[in-house]
């Protein structure tokens, strides 16, 4: 037990030691692309390691070769809260066409939000729907996400029911336990149309992905270098306004997290039309429901 410890002490130094180089090493966004934007949102400090919990709004963006990542649509739309004293975690995934109040830019899907204003206007109109102001807000490319997975060996995941997609997959996904390589993973996170639920399955989907990411990472992470070479390797193509000791620390409240103390829930809704298009209404009362619940120790209960 105490070796073990040591062991961990010690390569949590190693990793403060990497991401301190980095921030001196690490080619900038003119040498490498952007395709990773990390913002802090509300707060001064570093992460909190006491009972605070710290909340990320990920967002995959459909952002094309050329295009602004930052200036785009929201393709995925995930509020994942860590409790770093507890190593709980969940996520509320948010259908991406919800119809919901953007700061500054009134009633509008929320996957607009991005294009409108940003990471700050994403996290605000997020804070519209459940009332959880995101600490951070981590934006991403799709094909990044790709290599991303390809990188760690594929992941694993549960999927429910067989669907296909003429486009993205013609062979479709199979039932039961299944492995996902980078594309898979992508689509499979992306397939919505023939889904009996649409958006609200494709969400559902989305973290099931992300447990898969997880779970990965966390049997790989004893490799030797396993996780240093990840840090790198994200760090070469992200942009943020984080110094390396405030990544750092998130990055460890991330790695903690006990996969049996994940929990999930998707906001229910109705789908309509307003303003020429067809929407999800949300159900606002369930989304400020399960914020009020997760807010002080990241647990969802009566999803």
């Amino acid at each position: 037990m105490k070796s073990s410890r040591l062991a961990r002490s010690m390569r949590h130094g190693v990793l403060a030691l990497v991401l301190a180089a980095a921030a001196f090493a690490v080619p900038t966004s003119s040498v490498e692309p952007t395709d990773v934007e990390l913002v802090r949102i509300k707060r001064a400090g570093g992460v909190s390691v006491g009972p605070d919990v710290i909340w990320i709004l990920a967002v995959g963006s459909d952002a094309r070769p050329g295009q602004d990542m930052l200036r785009s649509r929201g393709d995925a739309l995930q509020l994942v809260g860590i409790n770093t004293r507890t190593d709980a975690a969940t996520a509320i995934g948010v259908p991406r066409d919800s119809w919901v109040s953007i700061p500054g830019h009134g009633m509008q899907k929320i996957n607009a939000a991005l294009y409108f204003g940003g990471p700050q206007a994403m996290a605000g109109a997020m804070a519209n729907l459940t009332g959880i102001t995101a600490d951070y807000v981590m934006v991403t490319r799709f094909p990044f996400f790709e290599d991303m997975v390809d990188d760690i060996g594929g992941i694993e995941v549960h999927n429910p029911r067989r669907f296909y997609d003429p486009y993205l997959k013609k062979e479709g996904f199979k039932a039961g336990r299944i492995h996902l390589g980078g594309y898979d993973a992508m689509a499979f996170s992306r397939i919505r149309k023939s889904l009996p639920g649409g958006d609200f399955d494709r969400s559902a989907n989305q973290q099931r992905t992300l447990r898969g990411i997880h779970a990965r990472i966390r049997s790989q992470a004893d490799r030797p270098g396993f996780i240093e070479r990840g840090v790198m390797t994200v760090l070469k193509h992200m942009s943020t306004n984080l110094g390396p000791a405030e990544l750092y620390e998130l990055a460890q409240a991330v790695a903690q997290v006990e996969p049996a103390k994940i929990t999930t829930c998707v906001i229910r809704g109705r789908i309509g039309a307003t303003a020429g298009q067809s929407v999800v209404f949300p159900d606002v009362a369930q989304a400020r429901r399960l914020g009020s619940a997760a807010r002080h120790d990241a647990t969802l209960k009566g999803c």
